[in-house]
Protein backbone atom coordinates (compact mmCIF):
# COMPACT_ATOMS: atom_id res chain seq x y z
CA UNK A 1 0.00 0.00 0.00
CA UNK A 2 2.80 2.62 0.60
CA UNK A 3 4.56 1.59 -2.20
CA UNK A 4 1.29 2.38 -4.09
CA UNK A 5 1.02 5.97 -2.71
CA UNK A 6 4.79 6.47 -3.09
CA UNK A 7 3.99 5.64 -7.28
CA UNK A 8 0.95 7.72 -6.98
CA UNK A 9 2.72 10.56 -5.50
CA UNK A 10 5.63 10.34 -8.36
CA UNK A 11 3.30 10.35 -11.20
CA UNK A 12 1.33 13.08 -9.95
CA UNK A 13 4.22 15.36 -10.13
CA UNK A 14 5.02 14.04 -13.23
CA UNK A 15 2.05 15.16 -14.30
CA UNK A 16 2.04 18.31 -13.17
CA UNK A 17 5.66 19.17 -14.55
CA UNK A 18 4.66 17.93 -17.92
CA UNK A 19 1.68 20.54 -17.26
CA UNK A 20 3.78 23.55 -16.27
CA UNK A 21 6.28 22.66 -19.45
CA UNK A 22 2.60 22.96 -21.30
CA UNK A 23 2.11 26.34 -20.02
CA UNK A 24 5.25 27.81 -20.16
CA UNK A 25 5.29 26.45 -24.52
CA UNK A 26 1.78 28.43 -24.51
CA UNK A 27 3.24 31.65 -22.83
CA UNK A 28 6.28 31.30 -25.02
CA UNK A 29 4.01 30.50 -28.54
CA UNK A 30 1.50 33.84 -27.70
CA UNK A 31 4.47 36.05 -26.85
CA UNK A 32 6.16 34.74 -30.01
CA UNK A 33 2.77 35.50 -31.78
CA UNK A 34 3.02 38.84 -30.20
CA UNK A 35 6.06 39.84 -31.16
CA UNK A 36 5.90 38.65 -35.14
CA UNK A 37 2.58 41.33 -35.36
CA UNK A 38 5.12 43.96 -36.54
CA UNK A 39 7.10 43.28 -39.68
CA UNK A 40 9.63 45.95 -40.75
CA UNK A 41 10.42 46.46 -43.98
CA UNK A 42 13.43 48.08 -45.26
CA UNK A 43 15.13 48.05 -49.15
CA UNK A 44 18.97 48.06 -47.53
CA UNK A 45 18.21 44.50 -45.76
CA UNK A 46 17.84 46.04 -42.17
CA UNK A 47 14.53 45.12 -41.61
CA UNK A 48 12.72 41.42 -41.94
CA UNK A 49 11.97 41.95 -45.51
CA UNK A 50 13.20 44.23 -48.25
CA UNK A 51 10.20 44.57 -50.10
CA UNK A 52 6.38 45.65 -48.84
CA UNK A 53 4.73 42.90 -50.74
CA UNK A 54 7.06 39.93 -49.13
CA UNK A 55 6.12 41.22 -45.81
CA UNK A 56 2.35 41.25 -46.30
CA UNK A 57 3.03 37.71 -48.16
CA UNK A 58 4.12 36.90 -44.59
CA UNK A 59 0.81 37.61 -42.44
CA UNK A 60 -1.32 34.25 -42.10
CA UNK A 61 -4.45 34.09 -44.39
CA UNK A 62 -7.76 35.02 -42.51
CA UNK A 63 -5.52 36.65 -39.42
CA UNK A 64 -7.86 37.66 -36.76
CA UNK A 65 -5.89 40.09 -34.85
CA UNK A 66 -4.12 43.58 -36.07
CA UNK A 67 -0.50 43.64 -38.16
CA UNK A 68 1.38 46.40 -38.45
CA UNK A 69 3.44 46.65 -41.05
CA UNK A 70 6.80 49.62 -40.63
CA UNK A 71 8.27 50.69 -43.97
CA UNK A 72 11.52 51.91 -43.63
CA UNK A 73 11.98 55.30 -45.79
CA UNK A 74 12.95 54.17 -49.03
CA UNK A 75 11.36 54.22 -52.54
CA UNK A 76 9.57 50.58 -53.59
CA UNK A 77 9.00 49.51 -56.89
CA UNK A 78 6.38 47.08 -57.62
CA UNK A 79 2.79 46.55 -57.62
CA UNK A 80 1.57 45.88 -54.01
CA UNK A 81 -1.70 43.45 -53.20
CA UNK A 82 -3.31 43.50 -49.77
CA UNK A 83 -5.52 40.02 -50.82
CA UNK A 84 -9.40 39.99 -49.12
CA UNK A 85 -8.05 37.31 -46.78
CA UNK A 86 -5.57 39.64 -45.21
CA UNK A 87 -7.83 42.06 -43.01
CA UNK A 88 -6.55 44.36 -40.08
CA UNK A 89 -3.47 45.09 -41.93
CA UNK A 90 -1.74 48.54 -41.68
CA UNK A 91 0.91 49.89 -43.41
CA UNK A 92 3.05 52.76 -41.83
CA UNK A 93 5.48 54.64 -43.14
CA UNK A 94 8.54 55.36 -40.87
CA UNK A 95 10.44 58.42 -42.10
CA UNK A 96 9.42 62.07 -41.04
CA UNK A 97 6.69 62.70 -43.62
CA UNK A 98 4.63 60.47 -46.48
CA UNK A 99 7.29 61.82 -48.91
CA UNK A 100 9.94 59.67 -47.68
CA UNK A 101 8.34 55.95 -48.13
CA UNK A 102 7.58 55.73 -51.50
CA UNK A 103 5.46 52.29 -53.41
CA UNK A 104 5.60 53.17 -57.29
CA UNK A 105 5.16 51.43 -60.23
CA UNK A 106 4.30 52.81 -63.74
CA UNK A 107 1.69 50.37 -65.43
CA UNK A 108 -1.56 52.00 -67.45
CA UNK A 109 -4.38 50.87 -68.41
CA UNK A 110 -2.80 49.92 -72.39
CA UNK A 111 0.07 48.39 -71.22
CA UNK A 112 -0.17 44.59 -72.01
CA UNK A 113 0.24 42.12 -69.52
CA UNK A 114 3.06 39.21 -69.42
CA UNK A 115 0.16 36.79 -69.65
CA UNK A 116 -1.54 38.70 -73.01
CA UNK A 117 -4.37 41.49 -72.97
CA UNK A 118 -3.99 44.85 -71.38
CA UNK A 119 -4.01 45.82 -67.82
CA UNK A 120 -7.22 47.80 -68.27
CA UNK A 121 -7.95 50.97 -65.99
CA UNK A 122 -8.29 48.63 -63.00
CA UNK A 123 -5.76 46.57 -63.38
CA UNK A 124 -3.37 49.42 -63.84
CA UNK A 125 -3.16 49.81 -60.13
CA UNK A 126 -0.01 50.25 -58.32
CA UNK A 127 -1.51 49.46 -54.78
CA UNK A 128 -4.20 47.47 -54.39
CA UNK A 129 -6.32 47.15 -51.19
CA UNK A 130 -8.98 44.43 -51.24
CA UNK A 131 -9.47 43.63 -47.26
CA UNK A 132 -11.28 45.10 -45.26
CA UNK A 133 -9.97 47.14 -41.91
CA UNK A 134 -7.01 48.15 -43.81
CA UNK A 135 -5.12 51.59 -42.34
CA UNK A 136 -2.31 53.12 -44.15
CA UNK A 137 -0.75 56.23 -42.80
CA UNK A 138 2.58 58.32 -43.74
CA UNK A 139 3.78 57.73 -46.92
CA UNK A 140 3.15 57.98 -50.62
CA UNK A 141 1.44 55.51 -53.27
CA UNK A 142 2.58 56.61 -56.75
CA UNK A 143 1.52 55.85 -60.55
CA UNK A 144 4.37 57.37 -62.65
CA UNK A 145 3.34 56.52 -65.74
CA UNK A 146 4.57 59.10 -68.04
CA UNK A 147 1.37 60.30 -69.45
CA UNK A 148 2.90 63.48 -71.29
CA UNK A 149 5.45 61.00 -73.23
CA UNK A 150 2.82 58.83 -74.21
CA UNK A 151 0.17 58.31 -77.10
CA UNK A 152 -1.74 55.09 -75.44
CA UNK A 153 -5.18 55.04 -76.47
CA UNK A 154 -5.60 54.29 -72.63
CA UNK A 155 -3.76 56.53 -70.41
CA UNK A 156 -5.79 55.54 -67.56
CA UNK A 157 -3.05 54.81 -64.89
CA UNK A 158 -4.40 54.59 -61.26
CA UNK A 159 -2.00 54.85 -57.95
CA UNK A 160 -4.22 53.47 -55.70
CA UNK A 161 -7.34 50.46 -56.15
CA UNK A 162 -9.59 50.07 -52.99
CA UNK A 163 -12.38 47.95 -52.92
CA UNK A 164 -12.02 46.51 -49.12
CA UNK A 165 -14.36 48.17 -46.42
CA UNK A 166 -13.49 49.86 -43.76
CA UNK A 167 -10.08 51.44 -44.75
CA UNK A 168 -8.40 54.42 -43.58
CA UNK A 169 -5.87 56.48 -44.76
CA UNK A 170 -3.59 58.89 -43.19
CA UNK A 171 -1.65 61.11 -43.72
CA UNK A 172 -0.55 59.76 -47.31
CA UNK A 173 -0.04 61.32 -50.66
CA UNK A 174 -1.52 59.82 -53.94
CA UNK A 175 0.10 60.82 -57.16
CA UNK A 176 -1.03 60.06 -60.63
CA UNK A 177 -2.29 61.61 -63.98
CA UNK A 178 -6.18 59.95 -65.12
CA UNK A 179 -7.56 57.91 -62.67
CA UNK A 180 -5.27 58.14 -59.92
CA UNK A 181 -7.26 57.13 -57.09
CA UNK A 182 -9.85 54.33 -57.72
CA UNK A 183 -12.87 54.03 -54.85
CA UNK A 184 -14.22 51.04 -55.90
CA UNK A 185 -16.66 48.30 -54.66
CA UNK A 186 -16.70 44.59 -56.34
CA UNK A 187 -20.53 44.68 -57.16
CA UNK A 188 -23.14 47.49 -57.53
CA UNK A 189 -25.22 46.13 -54.48
CA UNK A 190 -22.32 46.14 -52.30
CA UNK A 191 -20.97 49.24 -50.15
CA UNK A 192 -17.40 50.18 -49.62
CA UNK A 193 -16.29 52.85 -47.39
CA UNK A 194 -12.88 55.04 -47.42
CA UNK A 195 -11.76 57.24 -45.03
CA UNK A 196 -9.19 60.12 -46.02
CA UNK A 197 -7.68 62.21 -43.52
CA UNK A 198 -4.85 64.94 -43.93
CA UNK A 199 -3.53 63.34 -46.97
CA UNK A 200 -2.93 65.33 -50.67
CA UNK A 201 -4.19 63.48 -54.14
CA UNK A 202 -3.28 64.89 -57.11
CA UNK A 203 -4.08 64.22 -60.69
CA UNK A 204 -5.71 65.80 -64.30
CA UNK A 205 -8.93 63.68 -65.35
CA UNK A 206 -11.46 61.66 -63.21
CA UNK A 207 -8.81 61.48 -60.78
CA UNK A 208 -11.40 60.49 -57.83
CA UNK A 209 -13.46 57.91 -59.23
CA UNK A 210 -15.97 55.15 -58.35
CA UNK A 211 -18.49 53.93 -56.83
CA UNK A 212 -17.31 53.13 -53.17
CA UNK A 213 -18.50 55.77 -50.47
CA UNK A 214 -15.52 58.06 -49.44
CA UNK A 215 -15.31 60.76 -47.12
CA UNK A 216 -12.34 62.94 -47.72
CA UNK A 217 -11.18 64.99 -44.73
CA UNK A 218 -9.11 67.89 -44.65
CA UNK A 219 -6.47 67.80 -46.80
CA UNK A 220 -5.84 68.65 -50.73
CA UNK A 221 -6.95 67.93 -53.61
CA UNK A 222 -4.69 69.02 -56.25
CA UNK A 223 -5.78 69.20 -60.13
CA UNK A 224 -2.78 69.31 -62.06
CA UNK A 225 -2.62 71.59 -65.60
CA UNK A 226 -3.05 69.63 -68.50
CA UNK A 227 -1.54 73.02 -70.58
CA UNK A 228 -5.61 74.10 -71.98
CA UNK A 229 -6.55 77.48 -72.12
CA UNK A 230 -10.46 75.90 -71.04
CA UNK A 231 -10.63 72.55 -69.77
CA UNK A 232 -7.72 71.19 -67.49
CA UNK A 233 -9.94 68.10 -66.25
CA UNK A 234 -12.52 66.75 -63.97
CA UNK A 235 -12.00 65.78 -59.66
CA UNK A 236 -13.97 63.17 -59.55
CA UNK A 237 -16.18 60.75 -61.73
CA UNK A 238 -18.67 59.11 -59.30
CA UNK A 239 -20.68 56.16 -60.28
CA UNK A 240 -22.43 55.92 -57.15
CA UNK A 241 -25.22 53.10 -57.53
CA UNK A 242 -28.94 55.04 -57.07
CA UNK A 243 -29.97 52.55 -53.84
CA UNK A 244 -26.63 54.10 -52.18
CA UNK A 245 -27.10 57.37 -50.65
CA UNK A 246 -23.35 58.58 -50.23
CA UNK A 247 -20.90 58.78 -52.62
CA UNK A 248 -18.13 61.10 -52.03
CA UNK A 249 -17.96 63.55 -49.53
CA UNK A 250 -15.18 66.62 -49.53
CA UNK A 251 -15.10 67.87 -46.06
CA UNK A 252 -13.23 71.08 -44.73
CA UNK A 253 -11.22 70.25 -48.11
CA UNK A 254 -8.73 72.74 -49.88
CA UNK A 255 -8.73 72.22 -53.94
CA UNK A 256 -5.72 73.49 -55.70
CA UNK A 257 -3.88 73.62 -59.23
CA UNK A 258 -1.39 75.03 -61.49
CA UNK A 259 -4.02 75.28 -64.11
CA UNK A 260 -4.79 78.50 -65.33
CA UNK A 261 -8.40 79.85 -63.64
CA UNK A 262 -11.48 78.64 -64.29
CA UNK A 263 -10.57 75.57 -66.30
CA UNK A 264 -10.87 72.52 -64.17
CA UNK A 265 -14.30 70.92 -63.01
CA UNK A 266 -15.37 69.70 -60.20
CA UNK A 267 -16.44 66.56 -61.28
CA UNK A 268 -18.73 64.77 -63.79
CA UNK A 269 -20.84 61.45 -63.63
CA UNK A 270 -19.68 58.26 -64.53
CA UNK A 271 -22.00 55.37 -65.71
CA UNK A 272 -19.82 52.06 -66.01
CA UNK A 273 -20.97 49.87 -68.98
CA UNK A 274 -23.56 52.56 -69.58
CA UNK A 275 -25.24 51.73 -65.96
CA UNK A 276 -28.21 53.87 -65.75
CA UNK A 277 -28.36 53.21 -62.30
CA UNK A 278 -25.34 54.68 -61.78
CA UNK A 279 -26.24 58.46 -60.19
CA UNK A 280 -23.07 59.90 -58.82
CA UNK A 281 -23.21 61.64 -55.48
CA UNK A 282 -20.45 64.05 -54.92
CA UNK A 283 -20.66 67.09 -52.05
CA UNK A 284 -17.79 69.65 -51.32
CA UNK A 285 -18.80 70.96 -47.63
CA UNK A 286 -16.45 73.60 -46.64
CA UNK A 287 -14.05 73.30 -49.18
CA UNK A 288 -11.90 75.84 -49.97
CA UNK A 289 -11.80 76.30 -53.79
CA UNK A 290 -9.00 77.90 -55.87
CA UNK A 291 -9.51 80.35 -59.04
CA UNK A 292 -8.90 77.22 -61.28
CA UNK A 293 -12.69 75.94 -60.39
CA UNK A 294 -14.92 76.88 -62.92
CA UNK A 295 -18.39 78.69 -63.25
CA UNK A 296 -20.14 75.76 -64.01
CA UNK A 297 -17.84 73.42 -62.51
CA UNK A 298 -20.03 69.90 -63.29
CA UNK A 299 -20.44 68.82 -67.00
CA UNK A 300 -21.89 65.66 -68.89
CA UNK A 301 -20.39 62.41 -69.86
CA UNK A 302 -20.79 59.78 -71.99
CA UNK A 303 -24.07 61.10 -73.07
CA UNK A 304 -25.15 61.40 -69.62
CA UNK A 305 -26.32 64.75 -68.02
CA UNK A 306 -24.67 65.79 -64.92
CA UNK A 307 -28.20 66.80 -63.86
CA UNK A 308 -29.64 63.25 -63.48
CA UNK A 309 -26.45 62.63 -60.49
CA UNK A 310 -26.64 64.01 -57.73
CA UNK A 311 -23.76 66.77 -57.39
CA UNK A 312 -24.06 69.36 -54.64
CA UNK A 313 -21.86 72.19 -52.43
CA UNK A 314 -22.54 73.75 -49.15
CA UNK A 315 -20.97 76.59 -47.70
CA UNK A 316 -17.77 76.62 -50.53
CA UNK A 317 -15.03 79.30 -49.98
CA UNK A 318 -12.42 81.21 -51.77
CA UNK A 319 -12.24 81.83 -54.88
CA UNK A 320 -12.90 79.56 -57.07
CA UNK A 321 -16.64 79.53 -54.78
CA UNK A 322 -19.50 81.33 -56.34
CA UNK A 323 -23.31 80.93 -56.86
CA UNK A 324 -25.12 80.43 -60.03
CA UNK A 325 -27.58 78.21 -61.64
CA UNK A 326 -25.02 75.93 -62.54
CA UNK A 327 -23.89 75.13 -59.02
CA UNK A 328 -26.49 73.53 -57.15
CA UNK A 329 -26.16 74.27 -53.29
CA UNK A 330 -27.48 71.72 -50.95
CA UNK A 331 -29.59 73.39 -47.88
CA UNK A 332 -28.75 73.68 -44.38
CA UNK A 333 -32.02 71.31 -43.70
CA UNK A 334 -30.70 68.48 -45.96
CA UNK A 335 -27.12 68.92 -44.97
CA UNK A 336 -27.88 67.61 -41.69
CA UNK A 337 -28.23 63.93 -43.72
CA UNK A 338 -24.88 63.99 -45.01
CA UNK A 339 -22.23 64.25 -42.38
CA UNK A 340 -18.84 62.36 -42.18
CA UNK A 341 -20.35 60.16 -39.88
CA UNK A 342 -23.41 59.39 -41.71
CA UNK A 343 -21.44 58.53 -45.18
CA UNK A 344 -19.67 56.43 -43.21
CA UNK A 345 -21.72 54.69 -40.56
CA UNK A 346 -23.25 51.79 -42.95
CA UNK A 347 -25.36 49.05 -41.35
CA UNK A 348 -22.69 48.23 -38.37
CA UNK A 349 -22.05 52.20 -36.99
CA UNK A 350 -18.64 52.69 -38.39
CA UNK A 351 -17.29 55.51 -36.60
CA UNK A 352 -12.93 55.96 -37.51
CA UNK A 353 -13.65 60.13 -37.54
CA UNK A 354 -11.36 62.29 -35.08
Amino acid sequence: MATSGRTLRVHSLAATVVTVCALAATVSMASAASASATITVAADGSGDYTTVQAAIDSVAANNGVPVTITIKPGTYRGVVTIPANKPYLTLAGAGGSAAQVVIVEGRAAGHTKPGGGTYGTSGSASVFVNANDTTIRNLTMSNDFNEAANTLDAEQAVAVNTSGDRVQFDNVRVLGNQDTLLVNAPSVSSVRRLYVRNSYVEGDVDFIFGRGTMVFQNGTVHSLTRGSSSNNGYITAAATDINNKFGFLFWGTTLTSNAPARTVYLGRPWHPSGDVNARGQVLYRGAAMGAHVRTDPWTDMSGFSWKTARFAEYGSTGAGAVINANRPQMSASTATQYTPTAYLAGNDGWNPIR
